[in-house]
């Protein structure tokens, strides 16, 4: 009796013909040349190593030690053997580093994001600290404070295992959700320091070395406006816990190595970013890295499901015993393909965005585009891959509800992204008040109409209609609706502006493959995801 194979990821960069397309056409040749060794490298690790450990990190989840042989508070912990691993595969390919080396200007950005995107399935949600450190380091450039800048950064952007630091983000109160809003946490001046006391939660503080704080000095005015941004270090100069007491580990949706705890902060030291005001603007650097990055790591999981889906179809196809309705599955999985390949352009393109606002090369309209595509982006993906995931379980039958093909711990992972950084609901309002605060829709409209210049191929020119139309449509839907019907449409305003942007970067992208590498895949995954619809607006609400 033939034994199917189950099925098992390859180098993850060589057989990524999507990615590597991408990269083809954004990155400038020689740049291109020199980092591809590194994503083959970091392709290798990411089909084998890392996953062949996958069952040793179910197998060992996070433990807590609360107490040493001593007797005294220790409040360490124990990790997965893949969190170790994924800790010093981080480090030595540079997965924050590359972004604060600036090696290729405008496109480390890129070339990070790449890095995160074939590291990401593999890592037991090791990206999810990457992400806040990313966002930390950000944050603190962006405040200008030296001393902050000088302590934290060389960890934070360091390749050496030995001394790279990873940051936590506590933003808000346990009932709050996860964006920025009503601190539980006050900060309080006592003699020459300030000392913070309050709950945090959800925070993977007892595997980091700092963290980034909103609380509320004592005696500023309630509401947002009144909380201020903290830096913390998790341990004092000797090695102790600094007045950070951990009640418990939070067990949750995705892998289970993410050593999640419930903390009780009790005279913690900290250290003003900048200003005892205005912390919500001042980590709001952080929420667009951390957006950009959930939204890279959507695609990357949903990719993943996709090539054991189609490594699972094709074996059963090669053993000339396909299951019933075998092209109606391959179908669907083409479908699916296509849907991944817009969210794929979609992701990146604000990875470019971040990467030209840093490198100054982003005139005011383009940084206008970022702060709406950013959340969008994350809100679209997500709910992009949590499908992709879902019929791809479906895709593998019965298997695929087994841990073993590591599809259950992808979805588990999808499922916990927009829980993340803030709910769908919470990035779609989000990306309308962008558009509102920019101006309307015209940032949009002029990056679309750029995009859509380039396309010539008679489908595709077809395809560039849909995705105008779509635009205005939504337009239409932005001018006429009510309050209360702003805010119930607001994620399906999000959805239709999301999908239009996505179909006008792969169309874009398609003309640029048809030409310069002879491939019409990038046009039917156009094709494909055009024939779904776009806007999912009623007339006016």
């Amino acid at each position: 009796m033939a034994v199917v194979q189950p099925p098992e990821p390859d180098n993850q960069y060589a057989a990524d013909r999507a990615l590597r397309s991408y990269l083809a056409r954004t990155l400038p040749a020689a740049a291109r040349a020199e980092i591809e060794p590194g994503l083959e490298a970091m392709g290798a690790l990411a089909g084998r190593a890392l996953p062949r450990m996958q069952p040793a990190g179910r197998a060992r989840e996070p433990r807590l030690l609360q107490w040493d042989e001593s007797g005294n508070c220790a409040d360490r912990s124990e990790i997965a053997p893949r969190w170790r691993e994924a800790q010093r595969i981080a480090a030595e390919r540079g997965l924050v580093a590359t972004a604060y080396e600036r090696r290729h200007g405008a496109y480390s950005r890129v070339h990070q994001f790449a890095l995160a995107y074939l590291f990401a399935p593999s890592s037991g949600l090791y990206y999810c600290p990457l992400a806040a450190s990313d966002g930390a380091a950000k944050v603190l450039l962006a405040s200008g404070n030296r001393a902050l800048i000088a302590r934290a950064l060389p960890h934070l952007a360091s390749r050496d295992p030995r001394k790279i630091w990873t940051s936590g983000q506590w933003m808000t109160e346990a009932a709050g959700g996860p964006a920025p809003g009503p601190a539980g946490i006050v900060a309080r001046r006592e003699g020459e320091r300030w000392r913070l006391y309050g709950r945090a939660w959800l925070s993977p503080a007892i595997a980091t070395q700092m963290a980034l704080v909103l609380a509320r000095p004592e005696g500023n005015p309630p509401g947002a406006s009144g909380l201020a941004l903290f830096y913390v270090e998790a341990r004092d100069a000797q090695g102790r816990p600094n007045g950070i007491l951990i009640h418990r580990l939070e067990g949750g949706v995705g892998a289970r190595e993410l050593p999640a705890a419930e903390l009780r902060l009790d005279g913690t030291a900290a250290e003003l970013v900048a200003g005892t005001t205005g912390g919500v603007e001042r980590i709001a650097p952080m929420l667009q890295i951390v957006r950009a990055w959930s939204a890279v790591t959507a695609c990357a999981l949903a990719r993943r499901g996709l090539a054991l889906a189609r490594d699972h179809a094709c074996g059963r196809a090669a053993l000339r015993a396909p299951r019933v309705g075998q092209p109606l599955r391959l179908d669907a999985l083409a479908g699916l393909e296509a849907e991944l390949a817009g969210a794929l352009h979609l992701a990146f393109f604000v990875a470019e965005l971040i990467g030209r606002e840093e490198a100054q090369r982003a005139g005011v309209q383009q940084q206008e585009l970022l702060r709406v595509l950013a959340p969008l982006a994350a809100h679209l993906t997500a709910g992009q891959a949590l499908r992709i995931l879902s019929e791809t379980i479906e895709a593998l039958g019965g298997a695929g509800r087994l841990a073993d093909t590591g599809l259950p711990e992808l979805l588990r992972e999808a499922q916990a992204l927009p829980l993340g950084q803030d709910t769908s609901g919470g990035l779609a309002r989000e990306t309308l008040r962008a558009l509102e605060a920019s101006g309307g829709l015209a940032a949009l409209e002029r990056e679309i109409g750029i995009l859509l210049r380039e396309v010539r191929e008679p489908d595709l020119v077809r395809i560039s209609a849909l995705v105008e139309a779509a635009v205005d449509r939504a337009e239409a839907w932005l001018a006429g609706a009510k309050e209360g019907g702003l805010e119930a449409g607001a994620r399906r305003c999000a959805l239709t502006l999301g999908r239009a942007m996505e179909l006008a970067l792969l169309a874009r992208h398609a003309q640029w493959s048809l030409a310069e590498e002879r491939d019409s895949l990038a046009a039917a995954a156009a094709r494909r995801l055009a024939a779904g619809g776009l806007s999912v607006l009623a007339e006016v609400e």
